[in-house]
């Protein structure tokens, strides 16, 4: 065969043999606290926390709901309610167009999934903010959907759990998305008052209204390791005051030790740890009865 022939075949285009940055397969995973870098089945396989250093790093909410949930006991409710747009309001996007691509990103309607399901066969209502969603803002479908998960546990007598996740209430709804932390506050009370347990599991973030309404109202309030919590940023608070930050301010450990929180969980302890104590809660509700 002729040389000039054989290399004939073979193509020098590196543009064409190049992967696009988006369409490459990313097998590798960065710790953003350690700067290790991992296999990403290996951060997978231990629920996306760094094995390095135990870094807890942030999940969606069918994952969240997959770890805590027994296997197909997860029944999703109320999935059909959507944002509406009651200001018209417009910043850089209109409110509309950015509910829109918070969609198509995420193939759901809000950023709460709420439902019930069975953990170690336990059954419990659950809701579960996903940041993803336009930081797992609360909106009004967002509170609407809290409260109809109260509403079923208290119909069918049972705990209620919920995961937050979420930079606050929503500034495109206004004053609509801050009547939701009334809203659902007033619905919590009337658990309380039937004795059923609401377990408030924070997890990174959780910050402005919702720290400031439900997040807080839980009967045991459980938080992941390292989870930034609070209301204001940082950032405003020092200027606020006029003082430097204690080291660790905001931070689960920190919430902890001030008696803020009742406990920090680490992620693959904490199946074990709602089933332990909604075995607790529900032998009390029984023996009240």
């Amino acid at each position: 065969m002729d040389l000039k022939d054989l290399f004939s075949k073979i193509s020098f285009d590196r543009k064409k043999e190049q992967p696009s940055k988006k369409d490459a397969p990313s097998h590798w995973v960065k710790c953003p606290e350690c700067n290790a870098l991992m296999f990403f089945k290996e951060v997978e396989n231990q629920q996306n926390i760094c094995p390095k250093c135990n870094f807890h790093m942030r999940i969606g909410a069918k994952k969240r709901i997959e770890s805590l949930s027994d296997k197909d006991s997860f029944v999703e409710y109320d999935a059909d309610l959507k944002p509406v747009d009651p200001l018209n309001f417009v910043d850089k996007k209109s409110y509309k167009k950015r509910v829109d691509e918070a969609q198509k990103k995420t193939g759901r309607t809000s950023a709460v999934i709420s439902g019930e399901c069975t953990i170690n066969s336990k059954p419990v209502q659950i809701v579960v903010f996903d940041f993803a969603f336009m930081g797992g803002s609360l909106g009004s479908v967002e509170g609407e959907k809290i409260v109809r998960a109260v509403n079923r546990a208290m119909e069918k007598h049972q705990g209620l759990i919920i995961v937050s996740a979420s930079g606050g209430a929503r500034m495109q709804e206004s004053t609509f998305s801050l009547m939701q932390m009334a809203k659902t506050s007033a619905a919590l009370k009337k658990l309380d008052a039937l004795g059923l347990p609401y377990i408030s599991i924070l997890t990174d973030p959780t910050m402005g209204g919702v720290s400031a309404s439900f997040a807080f109202l839980g009967d045991i309030i459980i938080a992941e390791p390292g989870a930034l919590i609070g209301f204001a940023g940082q950032r405003v608070i020092k200027q606020t005051i006029g003082a430097d930050l204690p080291e660790g301010f905001q931070r689960a450990e920190f919430l902890l030790e001030k008696g803020s929180i009742d406990m920090v969980v680490n992620r693959a302890k904490m199946k074990k740890t709602l089933s332990d104590l909604l075995t607790m809660f529900y032998k009390e509700t029984t023996q009240a009865s």
